[in-house]
This record gives C-alpha cells, structure tokens and sequence, in this order.
C-alpha cells in the first residue's frame, strides 16, 4: 500500500516554521509585548487549528452517517489533519488554566471582584450570568468538551488501522454509530464550547447565531486546508486514486460552506444593525470603530474570491485556482478569528505585525509537523473499506 514519507524539505520547512513562532514569542517578552496579546494570540492560533482538526472529525462522521462513498478514498488525510485535536485541546486546556489563575485577563468574567456587590468594580449585568459563567461549571464542560473529542478522534483512527488489518464489516458498522453519536454531542457541544471560549470574551454581549458562524468558519477552514493538502499529496506523487471528480467535490464544499459563512456573517450583523440595541450593537462598534477595515476585508477575502471564483464547474476541477482561493480563504478566516479575540482582549491597542504573523506561523508548523507525522504513520489509502472501490471509480 501506498505510504507517505516526509521529505527532507517538509521537514526543514516545519521545523523553520516553528522556529519562526519560537523566535516571534522570545522577541515578543523581550522587546516588552503584554501578556494579554501573547495570550490573546495562543488563544486565536490554538482555537484556529483545533476548528481545523475538528472539522476533519466531523467531515468523517458526515461521510460515516450518511453512508457517502465518494470521500473513501480521502479518509486517511482526513484522518492526519484530525490528529492535531489532542494538541489543540492541550493549547486551549492551558489558555484556560493560566486564565483561571489570573495569569491573563482574556475573559474578565473569571475576576471575583465582579460578583461582590461590596466591591467597586461589581458588574451587574456579569453578575447576572454568573449561574452559567462561573469556574467549577467552566471547567467542567471544558473537560467534557475537550475530552470527548480526543477519545472520538482516537477512537476513529484506532478503528481505521484495525480496519485496515482485518476483513469485514464490524468495525465499519462500529465507525457508523461512533459518527451519529458524534453528531449528535457535536451539535449540542460545539456551539456551547464557542459561547465560552471565544464568545464570553465579550462578556456583555451575545448572539444566538454566534455559534453556527463560528463553526462555519471551522469548517470552512477545515474544508480548505485539506483540500490544499490533497493538492500537495498530489502534487508528491501521492493519492493516485484521487482524481478530478474528488477534488471537485472538495471545490464544491469550499464554494458551498463559503456561501453558508457568508450568510451567516451577514445575517448575524444585518439583524443586529438593523435592531440597533444597545447591549448587541456594542459587538460591532468596538470592530468598526478601531478595525474597520479589516472587518469589511473579512468579509471581502471570505465570500467574493470563493464565490465568484469557484462557481464555474470547470474552476473546482483547476487544481491552480483551488490553490489560490484556498490560500486566500485559509488566511481570511485566520483574520476573522482574530477580529473576534482582539477587541475584546487588547481593545483598541491590538495590532497586526510581527508578533502575530511569526506566532501564527510558528502554531501552522507545528500543525504541519502534527498532520505530517500523522500521515507517514499508516498507508495513505485505506483497506477493507466496503466502499474503497466505488470511491475510486468516483465519476461524475
């Protein structure tokens, strides 16, 4: 079986790349960078790659439930993307532990004072949540949300490899219900694990669709990001079972959940702007008033390149047309991440140089490093999947 080797130039690349992050992180406390924005940046490119690596779980599971054939032939690169969610949720764990011991200050919801009403920074309208924002019940959905999804994306690879050492049907059927339990807890748990990790950043504010968009940009990114490595297996001499039609059928989900991000960021600003209270405007005030251009650009790079660009059948099928939409989409809702973790955290002081730049591109080569490695561990294709075949022989 076809196996993948990591070349001395990926490895040379990766190991650059995290010595980039490692020198940005030095040179950030050196040259006297806050705490806050180091922190605030952890946050952002721990929480970026971990969407990346969940999506891959939850595209699997889609193909699992749904008994799909055509992605078969894709799953172990799906597979090695996913392999960063144990990484990823160790990254968040500690975002989340130095914060609970004021270490940081990203969500100021976690500061006692706020609850007392002897105290002289009390916050009536923090106070107020405080049944749902407090440490022990924090803590106790961060544990079962980052748990759960390391124990499904160890239970699928685990799975796949015995699948590929015996015949039949069981573990294929086991894949099955692992996916549909996934999908269940995942539609209930994602949206909940995004209110506190990125949105009670903003503690006075919310939105009921603030969950959906985030994880469309999840997806999106993870769409992306595995359609630009398929590229690249290519691209080596790999995936000779991967033909065009598989890799339109990635350009077609890049289009699609582009469009489904797309309105979800409009709906979600239009209905705000639109009713103009106070309590929901103040969100968007803060990003227009110190980031406007960078908001309107989001949504620029995020829905006109992917739109206009991928809507012909023949531009899903152009393996150059993909790379460059794809780069710009990855870069961009890296961008949209970071407009919902700055203002909150740095307020109007936060700013786009070479501490975010080197760190982000410091956390993509470990991501790489992760993904790489995960790959070079098993055959690039699988076996004894009753729909290997009919994945190969993919026409449309």
């Amino acid at each position: 079986m076809e196996t993948f080797t990591i070349s001395d130039r990926a490895k040379k690349t990766t190991y650059a790349l995290i010595a980039i992050g490692l020198l940005a992180l030095i040179a950030g406390i050196a040259t006297g960078v806050s705490g806050q924005r180091i922190w605030a940046n952890v946050l952002i490119n721990g929480f970026f790659f971990f969407g990346i690596a969940l999506a891959a779980i939850f595209m699997m599971s889609m193909q699992y439930a749904a008994e799909a054939a055509w992605g078969t032939v894709l799953k172990r690169v799906f597979e090695g993307v996913s392999a960063f969610v144990p990484v990823g949720a160790g990254v968040i764990f500690l975002v989340l532990l130095v914060g609970s011991f004021h270490g940081h200050h990203l969500y100021h919801w976690m500061d006692p004072n706020l609850y007392d009403p002897n105290s002289e920074h009390y916050d009536e309208v923090i106070a107020g949540k405080h049944g749902y924002l407090n440490l022990p019940f924090f803590w106790a959905r961060a544990i079962l949300f980052l748990g759960f999804y390391t124990i499904i994306q160890r239970t699928f690879r685990k799975r796949s490899l015995e699948e590929d050492a015996g015949a039949g049907l069981d573990y294929h059927k086991k894949n099955i219900t692992t996916a549909a339990i996934f999908l269940v807890f995942f539609g209930f748990l994602s949206p909940v694990a995004i209110w506190d990790w990125i949105m009670s950043i903003d503690t006075h504010w919310y939105s009921t669709l603030f969950g959906w968009y985030t994880f469309a940009g999840m997806w999106i990114s993870g769409i992306t990001f595995t359609t630009l490595l398929i590229l690249y297996l290519k691209r080596k001499g790999h995936l000779a079972q991967v033909n065009e039609n598989h890799l339109h059928d990635m350009g077609k989900w890049m289009f699609a959940i582009s469009c489904l991000w797309s309105y979800m960021w409009f709906f979600q600003f239009m209905l705000i702007w639109y009713a103009n209270i106070p309590e929901e405007v103040t969100y968007y005030q803060a990003r227009l008033a110190d980031y406007k251009f960078l908001f309107f650009a989001i949504f620029a790079i995020n829905f006109i390149f992917p739109f206009f660009l991928l809507m012909d059948r023949e531009a899903k099928r152009n393996t150059g047309l993909l790379v460059f939409v794809g780069i710009l989409v990855f870069i961009g809702h890296w961008l949209d991440l970071y407009l919902m973790v700055t203002p909150g955290t740095l307020k109007s002081e936060g700013i786009l140089n070479w501490f975010e730049i080197g760190l982000a591109l410091g956390f993509f080569g470990l991501f790489l490093f992760v993904v790489f490695n995960a790959l070079s561990k098993a055959p690039l294709v699988v076996k004894n999947h009753p729909y290997l075949e009919e994945s190969i022989h993919l026409n449309q």
